[in-house]
């Protein structure tokens, strides 16, 4: 079996679908192949969470119950999107963010009706149910994006920093993840990409020390001018110090040290 078999196969493994002949071809390629093992390893983790979730059984009432809470969350997410004022906009369509996998578009799927079924059986009053649920879907939006984050793929990567951008309540996990992508990840694209996910998060006291901290350690002239927009766009008075250090740097780019110096005098004001 090839790579891209054994991904295709992933959601057949881990609910036993598999035949003798192909579950012994499936762990003979696991056992060689270190990427794939890995991939399967992340996959298991998002398995196993959503075997914790609570299973109960259907009402009678579930179709009623369940176009109620579309309607009342519908509602909910238009009032709360006229009433928010964005720090940044942010450039989102679906198919940038839904993986490109196999493997995890099963998982991103299930964990969709999931959290569909569940909201149907948990409606008790709308008010109660819709605070439930966004819970749930922000949860289940961490999940896959600390999964994606640790994927090989820098695609995979990217996907998970989009989703982690639409992150409510972001957990200390969550958040180390896109900091550690922003200071060590490969790849200049998804190091932007983490860098407008953090955007969103940088009143987290935490974060702004840790991005302050990053710019002294990228090479990137397009990652070292997306965080001195960022410091200067939250007025981060800290970062001040931090682009004169920035300056001091011989090899430094051109047109990066000239941002750096506007950035001071922005600060200064």
């Amino acid at each position: 079996m090839k790579c891209e078999d054994i991904k295709e196969r992933m959601p057949d493994f881990l609910t036993g679908d598999l035949d003798n002949k192909a579950k012994s071809e499936f762990d003979a390629h696991i056992a060689r192949c270190s990427a794939c093992g890995e991939e399967l390893r992340q996959l298991s983790e998002i398995w196993t969470k959503l075997g914790v979730l609570p299973m109960e059984q259907p009402s009678p009432a579930l179709r009623n119950r369940f176009y109620t809470m579309l309607e009342a969350y519908k509602e909910g997410f238009e009032a709360e999107k006229a009433a928010a004022v964005p720090k940044k906009k942010l450039s989102f369509s679906f198919g940038r963010i839904w993986p490109r996998r196999p493997a995890f578009q099963f998982a991103a799927a299930l964990v969709f009706v999931v959290l569909g079924i569940t909201a149907g059986y948990l409606l008790r009053n709308p008010q109660a149910q819709l605070s439930r649920l966004h819970q749930e879907v922000d949860s289940m939006r961490q999940i896959m994006a600390v999964s994606l984050l640790q994927q090989p793929s820098s695609s995979d990567r990217i996907q998970g920093a989009s989703f982690s951008s639409q992150v409510k309540a972001p957990t200390a996990k969550t958040l180390d993840a896109l900091l550690q992508t922003l200071d060590h990840d490969p790849n200049v694209n998804v190091r932007l990409a983490a860098v407008d996910a953090l955007y969103l998060f940088s009143s987290y006291p935490a974060v702004k020390d840790r991005i302050v901290q990053s710019l002294t350690k990228q090479e990137s002239p397009l990652v070292q001018v997306a965080l001195i927009d960022l410091l200067v766009g939250i007025r981060e008075q800290r970062a001040v110090e931090a682009f004169k250090a920035l300056i001091q740097n011989e090899k430094l780019n051109p047109d990066v040290k000239e941002k750096a110096k506007l950035g001071i005098q922005q600060l200064s004001f």
